[in-house]
């Protein structure tokens, strides 16, 4: 198995015009499962990618979203009310479609348990101090 992880998967396959790699993502996001090859994009904004890549994704996730952008075709995967809440989310909370639940799901992932910008750095503990 092989995983090709591409942020910013617009600029790779764009919804309109084309790149140098558009086509062949479009041909991994058709047919890459069955030939071993997991394909993982993010983007901000789905309505800026390839259709055929969209179409094909097996779980999307979505968190916060603008409200044009929700009223987006690429979002017809939540119900109305769902794409409502969207346009409120807090950071760290998610919607999420899979296969195995028929309905979005509603998630609040946690927050990493370790600093992950300077000012979070507690200065005067010892984290070697219980050891």
């Amino acid at each position: 198995m092989s995983v090709i992880v591409l942020d910013e998967l617009n600029k790779y396959a764009p919804r309109e015009g084309s790149s140098p790699l558009k086509e062949m993502l479009i041909d991994i996001a058709q047919r890459g499962r069955s030939l071993g090859v997991l394909l993982v994009g993010a983007q901000q904004t789905a309505s800026r990618v390839a259709p055929e890549v969209m179409e094909n994704a097996a779980i999307k996730v979505a968190g916060r979203l603008d409200a044009a952008e929700a009223e987006r075709a690429e979002y017809g995967w939540m119900l109305p009310s769902t794409r409502a809440r969207a346009r409120l989310l807090k950071p760290g909370t998610m919607v999420i479609s899979q296969p195995a639940i028929p309905v979005p799901v509603v998630c609040d992932f946690p927050f990493p348990p370790w600093a992950t910008r300077k000012e979070e750095v507690a200065e005067d503990v010892d984290p070697f101090a219980d050891i």
